[in-house]
């Protein structure tokens, strides 16, 4: 059986998760979340947990079932404390600032680059040189912070660009002159 899927989660009283067939719907105070499962995965609730089973111990059926298990998780989390990306802007004159709920980000080239928020995403500039992406989907928080960070990626010579908060860029010697 799979490590990851046997384990049940636990679901707090701020949330609430429904089973309808094969569709998961979870609510809770920073939002609602739906995900359709595969059919060879079978998720039960038993009070205040979830225990998600397999039918079949086909090698398909045994690499969904931890996954399942971890995209319920995953929702039941987001819904109750959120998920965040921090990403970290180097560089002269690069910088971020909000304009409405929008992203406006100075990066050296000739023109601002905006981003737009999507729905259930919310930007955050404490600094300048500061970006925290926030929202309940895991998933869509991961993939703008990385929209963000594909703008200008981190320079190998200089350091230079948009990186995760705690990345390291490994810095590259330059041409050495004779």
């Amino acid at each position: 059986m799979s490590r990851v899927g046997k384990r049940p989660i636990e679901v707090p009283a701020s949330a609430t998760v429904s089973v309808e067939g094969n569709i998961v719907r979870v609510k809770g105070p920073k939002g609602e979340l739906e995900q359709v499962l595969p059919d060879c995965v079978s998720v039960e609730r038993e009070g205040e947990t979830i225990l998600v089973t397999r039918r079949s111990d086909e090698p398909r059926d045994r690499s969904l079932h931890g996954l399942v298990r971890t995209l319920i998780y995953n929702m039941v989390k987001g819904v109750t404390d959120g998920f965040e990306k921090g990403l970290e802007i180097h560089g002269v004159g690069y910088r971020a600032a909000l304009k409405d709920k929008n992203l406006e980000l100075q990066l050296g080239y000739s023109t601002p680059r905006a981003v737009t928020a999507p729905e259930g995403i919310e930007f955050e500039v404490p600094k300048p040189t500061l970006v925290v992406v926030r929202g309940c989907d895991k998933q869509v928080v991961g993939q703008v912070a990385s929209d963000i960070r594909s703008l200008r990626k981190p320079d190998p010579y200089k350091g230079k660009g948009i990186r995760y908060r705690g990345e390291y860029v490994r810095r590259k010697v330059g041409k050495a002159i004779k």
